[in-house]
């Protein structure tokens, strides 16, 4: 599998000494701006463009040193961009938040006033997407995805900039914390790394959730979706789908349930490359910032903050480079 030299020196940039993307997240927008609300017990209307600079600067700020790069966006989180460790690379968003209700599909929207090339301009070393997937859609409306994707896909091409799919599986009659699809999410997961893992969609990392809803994984009496052995083996199905690299994002769950997952993956063998970590992280931090304002913020993340993303880390062990999926000696002659 080839990859260019200018992607492989910035996917370096983003990756730490092992070749492993240890990276965190925090390119919400509406979702951080509605947990700021709640924990001001306000509108989200009521939430100013600042208070989402000022708390995404002190994650930059505090935790970057434990990360290999960081994921912001470049509506509210350039400022924070420029806070973060030199030791940690950046990644930036490129995709308007969440979706159009009004309109059926969960259709993806670029930003308007930002290209793949002014990204890099700004400094990123990779260009991520955020696309809702589900492979029981109507074709009309997964030919708009995939078209959509490729376009991407080749801005990047033409940028030699490392492209980042983050798939989030769904299913419109479903609730996707639910029990039904708890049981068709393995599919879901499977069929969506298949399908953009093939050449004209130009993904050289793709960011996914687990196969599994961790929640629904036991072994004893109870609504189950699948035993632990069942677990791990759709955890190895979809590896063995995505014929690129993949990193976990921890889907707004715990640290802790995070952490167990990545434990679990590590048990089934698969070969996955890294992470995306956000709300795992700093979520609880949210109501901290929002009763204390920055200082209490980062003296929270200075403590379980740092704990938190160090929990994860440690897991990491069992990860594979994304080196190994590409080639070593091609990556070696270009550093």
């Amino acid at each position: 599998m080839s990859l260019s030299t200018g992607k492989r020196t910035r996917l370096e940039r983003v990756s730490n000494q092992e070749g492993i993307i240890a990276a965190l997240a925090i390119d919400q927008r509406s979702a951080l701006r509605t947990l700021l609300a709640k924990a001001k017990g306000v509108t989200p209307e009521e939430i100013p463009h600042r208070m989402l600079e000022e708390f995404k600067e002190g994650v930059s700020r505090v935790l970057t040193p434990h990360s290999s790069a960081i994921l912001l966006d470049p509506e509210y989180g350039l400022p924070a961009a420029r806070q973060r460790a030199r030791t940690s690379g950046l990644l930036l968003a490129y995709e308007q938040t969440g979706y159009d209700q009004s309109v059926v599909g969960r259709l993806p929207r670029l930003l308007d006033e930002w290209s793949a090339r002014r990204l890099v301009d700004a400094g990123a070393d990779g260009v991520k997407v955020l696309l809702y997937y589900s492979p029981f859609s109507a074709k009309s409306i997964n030919d708009v995805k995939h078209a959509w994707v490729e376009r991407v896909g080749a801005e990047c091409e033409a940028l030699d900039v490392p492209f980042f799919l983050e798939l989030v599986v769904y299913h419109e009659e479903m609730a996707e914390k639910g029990l039904e699809f708890a049981r068709i999410k393995p599919e879901s997961v499977v069929a969506s790394l298949t399908e953009f893992s093939k050449s004209q969609y130009g993904v050289d990392i793709f960011k996914v959730g687990f196969a599994v809803n961790m929640a629904f994984v036991g072994d004893s009496s109870g609504d189950f979706a699948y035993t632990i052995e069942e677990a791990k083996g759709h955890l190895r199905r979809a590896a063995a789908a995505a014929r690129k690299p993949f990193i976990y994002l921890s889907e707004g769950v715990s640290n802790r349930t995070f952490a167990d997952a990545l434990d679990l993956a590590a048990k089934a063998g698969v070969r996955y490359s890294g992470v995306l970590c956000g709300r795992a992280t700093w979520k609880d931090g949210v109501d901290i910032y929002a009763k204390g304002g920055p200082g209490a913020l980062e003296q929270w993340l200075a403590d379980a903050g740092v704990e938190n993303i160090c929990r994860v880390n440690e897991r990491l062990q069992a990860a594979t480079p994304w080196r190994d999926v590409y080639g070593k000696v091609a990556t070696e002659s270009a550093r």
